[in-house]
């Protein structure tokens, strides 16, 4: 036993050593290097799920939400046997095709139950006022067919579904990859949905509020080893933020800022916060780890707007005359 003893002693005493050994790298102008590709993927969502309370889980909390994540995606190609009925629901991708992630998120070793760290209940703080946009817009989101721009973004293979682009960046079903290329004026984040490219411009000013591009207005500064990005000025087409794992509203004047510190060779912590009097009774703020992930990335080649949007549109003045 004493042997056994001293060289699990020796193994911790070692892993500490290393990780008090650690330094981020940096590039040759002297900024940390957060160059590579990084993924967000994890079965937490952004809004803490009822019945769970507190922002850290227990580890039996943590086990038990990631065995129901596998069950789901297991349940996803459990389908009867023979065709399926005409006009029926056929269903939608089966699992082979999804990356939802497997873990609930982890920042700083603790389970989390909800990306949203502020509120302490989790939750997306509305006025009543931006609730009321905020179900609004969903109704169009479901129910509008009257022409392609009121159909989903992801849709039309503008940029990806929810809030994947970003900012904020967050995790959807699949396609959770980011890629950071790094220089001293610029940083660039390759979104693998969509194959989007967020400009992060490190000098410069603010774009005049006529221009709204996809992904907002980007500009960053270093606060020590750490990446400061605000970003503005978004597209007004960009307000609903709908996917499965995260549903929220902004208007074109939010403001976003974003943290990215690596704390490791292999993770980036992400924090980030949202700004916006119009609609929400506080700045709201949530934290992520992005985990190193192998390349490289493929084109996310989206066509479902391209050959199916008239189909979707022609369905729906079919329904009207039906």
């Amino acid at each position: 036993m004493r042997p056994l003893l001293l060289i699990s002693l020796a193994l911790i005493a070692s892993s500490a050593a290393m990780a008090e050994q650690w330094e981020v790298s940096r590039m040759p102008w002297g900024d940390p290097d957060i160059q590579g590709i990084w993924t967000s993927a994890t079965i937490t969502t952004l809004d803490r799920p009822d019945g769970l309370e507190g922002l850290v889980l227990t580890e039996e909390q943590a086990r038990v939400l990631e065995q129901n994540g596998e069950d789901v995606l297991e349940s996803i190609d459990d389908i009867p046997e023979g065709d399926l009925e005409a006009g029926e629901n056929v269903g939608g991708y089966n699992a082979a095709w999804l990356e939802p992630g497997t873990r609930v998120l982890r920042v700083n070793g603790e389970p989390r139950s909800s990306i949203i760290v502020d509120p302490e209940d989790g939750h997306v703080p509305y006025t009543l006022w931006g609730r009321g946009r905020f179900y609004w817009h969903g109704y169009t989101f479901i129910a509008r067919h009257d022409n392609p721009e009121e159909r989903p973004l992801g849709e039309r293979c503008t940029v990806g579904f929810g809030s994947t682009g970003g900012p904020p960046m967050l995790p959807v079903l699949y396609n959770n990859n980011y890629q950071f290329v790094q220089t001293e004026d610029v940083i660039l984040i390759l979104v693998e949905m969509n194959h989007d490219v967020r400009t992060v411009r490190m000098v410069g000013k603010p774009l005049p509020k006529a221009v709204r591009p996809w992904l907002g207005d980007s500009l960053g500064h270093w606060e020590g080893d750490t990446l400061v990005v605000r970003t503005t000025g978004f597209h007004l087409q960009q307000n609903l933020r709908a996917a499965i794992k995260h549903q929220f509203y902004m208007t074109e004047d939010s403001v976003v800022e974003e943290r990215f510190t690596r704390t490791s060779k292999g993770e980036l912590l992400y924090q980030f916060s949202v700004t916006d009097e119009s609609i929400y009774t506080q700045t709201w703020r949530g934290e992520m780890t992005l985990r190193s992930s192998e390349g490289p990335i493929y084109e996310y080649a989206c066509h479902e707007g391209n050959y199916a949007l008239k189909n979707i549109l022609a369905g729906a003045r079919q329904e009207e005359k039906e």
